[in-house]
């Protein structure tokens, strides 16, 4: 087991138990791999191994510290968000079928918020469906939500026509991890060390190999010892959701970069980042299962994966530009307490959430301009 990093709170006997089993989990895995194991498996594994994996198991994960959470989401933040996200659903109601899917929908906020802001507007909502992989979380949102409104699936329905959105959904999809070494891209994984996992190397294979060959053919070298990853299966997931939606949009909102943004030379430790108890720590092995694991998105890499899929690309800003766009201020100056301000302030400052954040908005069928792309549209930054 990695040792704790300094600044962060040790956890309770229950919680480090519960670690140490999906470790060994691990472990035996490792063992049986021949004493290694690629990064994405590992993430994956701490993410989402049955019964164990941060979001398959019990530990609140959404929330303030005080309510034992380890991050907040901007529907959590505000219910201004999906207020403001409600017009740009609105506006693609007018055309299509008045239905959402919400892919990883947290812990519910988002939907029961944004229903209430369509009803708002005097939309009712013919169906709003979630596709959720944690039964932690599953159950949590239907303590939330109007189960005679929403329903849950087991995966992506086909031909669907509205509004689909992923919101901090990318992030949490495993990554390959990779160095170059001497002009020779190595692959990032986890091994073992004396029963302690340890983070080791090896010469990557011609999928990895290919991917950050084309990713120099478009920024540059990269310097000897840099490290980033590559988002493989967020990819794969995108080109998927072309099969999915027949006609509508597909909102995708996480914190990210283009990829010369990403993979600057001066980004060289990657983007890796680990969220516990409302601590951000580096380091991924670090209590297995307790800890939150993203990366940031590439939203190029996901421009280009919906585009193969037969998408087109509708927009692309920061969530500071899209939430004024979708009339976030109007909301606003109907509540002019400094709870409310404060919020917004989170939502749309550049030192908070506002630049950091973007929404990619992508689809099949829309032939008009995205109201929350009017202003501040960044596609040809992709």
């Amino acid at each position: 087991m990695a040792t704790r990093p300094s600044t962060l709170p040790s956890p309770d006997s229950f919680a480090a138990e519960h670690s140490a089993r999906l470790q060994a989990l691990i472990a035996r895995e490792i063992e049986a791999a021949g004493g290694w194991i690629p990064f994405d498996r590992y993430m994956e594994l701490a993410l989402y191994a049955p019964g164990l994996g941060y979001y398959a198991a019990g530990a609140r994960k959404f929330g303030d510290s005080a309510a034992g959470g380890d991050f907040v989401t901007a529907p959590e933040i505000s219910p201004l968000f999906a207020s403001a996200l409600a017009a740009q659903v609105a506006q693609v109601f007018e055309h299509l079928p008045a239905r959402i899917v919400e892919f990883g929908a947290g812990s519910g906020v988002l939907a029961r918020d944004l229903l209430a802001g369509l009803a708002a507007r005097g939309i009712e909502v013919e169906g709003y469906s979630i596709v959720e992989l944690s039964p932690e979380l599953a159950a949590r949102q239907r303590a939330v939500l109007d189960r005679r409104v929403v329903e849950w699936l087991a995966g992506p329905p086909g031909e669907f026509e509205g509004v689909m959105i992923a919101n901090e959904v990318l992030d949490v999809m495993p990554v390959k991890a990779f160095a170059k070494r001497g002009g020779i891209v190595a692959e990032r994984g986890v091994g073992l060390e004396r029963d302690r996992l340890v983070l080791a190397e090896r010469a990557a294979g011609r999928e990895l190999s290919d991917a950050v060959a084309a990713i120099e053919a478009e920024v540059g070298p990269l310097p000897d010892g840099y490290g980033s990853e590559v988002g493989l299966a967020a990819a794969a997931w995108m080109r998927s959701a072309a099969a999915w939606l027949a006609r509508g949009a597909l909102l995708a909102i996480d914190y990210g970069f283009p990829r010369r943004e990403y993979y600057h030379p001066q980004r060289l430790m990657g983007t890796l980042m680990c969220h516990y108890r409302h601590h951000a720590h580096a380091d991924p092995l670090w209590l297995p299962g307790l800890n939150d694991i993203t990366a940031h998105v590439d939203f190029t890499a996901m421009a280009d994966a919906a585009h193969e899929g037969g998408l087109e690309v509708l927009g692309y800003t920061t969530q500071a530009h899209f939430l004024l766009n979708c009339g976030l201020l109007e909301q606003l100056g109907t509540d002019h307490s400094p709870q409310r301000a404060n919020e917004a302030q989170r939502l749309l400052s550049e030192a908070e959430m506002g630049e950091l954040f973007k929404v990619l908005a992508v689809g099949r069928g829309i032939d008009r301009h995205l109201l929350g792309f009017a202003r501040g549209d960044r596609t040809e930054r992709l």
